[in-house]
C-alpha cells in the first residue's frame, strides 16, 4: 500500500494540505496559527516539541488537550485551536 502524496486537515474549520508524516503542531504553525491561549489570553506555540511542556495543547477530532506535537496528521482529521 503507498502512502499519499498529501493529507488533509481542517484547522478552525480551514482545510490545510500537509505532507504524510507532519504533526499536528507543525501544521499549525504551517497554518501560521498558535495552539491555544493561556488563562491570561497570552498566545501560546509548541516549546519543547516532545511532549513534555503541554503548550502545543489543542482539540484533535473532538479529543481536547491533546498534545499536538505528538500527534501525526492523518486525512481528513479536525484540529480546533480554542478548544
Amino acid at each position: 500500500m503507498s502512502m499519499p502524496d498529501r493529507l488533509t486537515i481542517t484547522i478552525d474549520g480551514v482545510p490545510l494540505s500537509v505532507a504524510p508524516g507532519t504533526t499536528v503542531a507543525a501544521a499549525v504553525m504551517i497554518a501560521g496559527k498558535f495552539c491555544r491561549n493561556s488563562v491570561t489570553g497570552e498566545r501560546r506555540g509548541p516549546l519543547c516539541g516532545m511532549g513534555i511542556c503541554f503548550e502545543c495543547r489543542m482539540s484533535i477530532n473532538g479529543l481536547p488537550h491533546s498534545r499536538t506535537c505528538q500527534v501525526l496528521c492523518e486525512n481528513g482529521m479536525e484540529v480546533r485551536t480554542d478548544a
